[in-house]
């Protein structure tokens, strides 16, 4: 009877495997769906080919077209002004700038016009006699003679005999002092050489200038000049005449230049060459720091994008067919954001954002706009209409 038991439990047991089994074989896992990756979007642009200006970007100082720099080349004190001597104060051309007191030096002056007028009434007995064809014409010079008056020229000699009488008497050697005298006196006065502001005055009224001594410095506020420095694989592209655009720091400002003068030294150095723009206009001030786009000459058959997007200096990203590919291209000029290039027909579409990971042969899709329902054809808006 225990056999029986013991026999019946385990084929019971071998029974309930089996259906276990046979009902684990069943049951199989559905197999899981592959997962579908979506395509990465690009947005793309179609290019038109056309005449593209090179630009040469460049910056400096401004500085006065027309300025001098004031020195004193005689000694005395300063004591008058057409204006208060201060940075910043007008004159016009002709004016005074600044006078030194002369009058010490005016009266040595007239003492040597006393000696040159001496010398010559001295000689009129000798010429009277000597010399009666000239006797008239010297007398007629020293009856009109004056020491305050600026000194005339002696009277032309009409023979080699009067000639050599004039000058045995010390006459035209005298004549030469005084005339010498004369120009120096008239560096006690400094005018104005033309209507401007003075941008620095290095003394007042009262103070003693010793020659040499740097006085001041005086600018035409009207005509600027801009120098900057051209790559000098520029130098056949530019030309005197050339229109150029001038901005400040921030942009917010912009004038009309032309190019007025170029270098044609080449710094070995820096290989470039020196040009000068000429602009006149509101808010120019001396010293300002602009920058100058200058154009250089045009590309035909060219466009221009975002340097970002070109790839190993000469290739580009096209779409065809649903995928990306790298294309090369012909680069013509860089600024500091774009690329002008050349080497796609027109029509093309090209990346105009760059996509990140992106490679030759890559499936992307392209960017659509959403459409608004002004888009809409006429038919499917009524029908939303109603």
């Amino acid at each position: 009877m225990r056999q029986i038991i013991i026999s019946a439990i385990g084929i019971l047991i071998i029974g309930l495997g089996y259906l276990g089994m046979t009902k684990m074989a069943n049951s199989k896992k559905p197999e899981p769906e592959k997962e579908v990756r979506a395509l990465p979007t690009v947005f793309t642009k179609k290019i038109t080919n056309s005449s593209s200006p090179i630009a040469v970007t460049a910056s400096g100082n401004l500085a006065a077209r027309d300025r001098i720099e004031i020195y004193s080349e005689v000694q005395g004190i300063f004591e008058y002004s057409a204006h208060s001597f201060k940075p910043g104060i007008n004159y016009q051309a002709g004016e005074v700038l600044l006078q030194l007191n002369s009058d010490e030096y005016r009266a040595g002056l007239r003492s040597q016009k006393s000696t040159l007028y001496n010398q010559i009434v001295a000689a009129l007995p000798d010429l009277r006699f000597d010399y009666p064809d000239a006797f008239q014409k010297w007398q007629d010079y020293v009856t009109s003679f004056d020491v305050e008056d600026p000194l005339r020229p002696l009277p032309e000699t009409t023979s080699d005999k009067e000639k050599l009488f004039i000058a045995g008497r010390s006459i035209n050697s005298t004549w030469f002092n005084v005339k010498n005298a004369e120009e120096r006196l008239s560096k006690y006065t400094i005018y104005a050489p033309f209507n401007g502001v003075l941008t620095e005055a290095a003394l007042d009224k009262g103070v003693l200038v010793r020659p040499g001594q740097k006085l001041g410095e005086f600018i035409n506020p009207s005509i600027y000049e801009l120098e900057v420095a051209v790559n000098s694989s520029y130098v056949d592209l530019l030309r005197v005449g050339n229109t150029v655009a001038l901005s400040n720091i921030e942009g917010t400002r912009t004038w009309q230049g032309k190019v007025s003068r170029l270098n044609s030294l080449v710094d070995p150095n820096t290989q470039t060459i020196q040009a000068f723009i000429r602009v006149n206009g509101n808010g120019l001030r001396e010293g300002m720091y602009l920058e100058a786009k200058l154009t250089a000459k045009k590309e035909e058959n060219t466009f221009e994008l975002s340097r970002k997007l070109i790839v190993e200096n000469n290739k580009l990203f096209v779409l065809r067919d649903g995928k990306l590919a790298l294309t090369e291209i012909e680069p013509v000029h860089f600024t500091e954001k774009t690329a002008i290039v050349r080497g796609l027909p027109d029509g093309t579409e090209v990346l105009d954002r760059m996509l990140p990971g992106a490679y030759d042969g890559m499936a992307v899709k392209r960017f659509e706009e959403p459409k608004k329902e002004n888009d809409l054809p006429v038919s499917e808006a009524s029908d939303q209409g109603k």
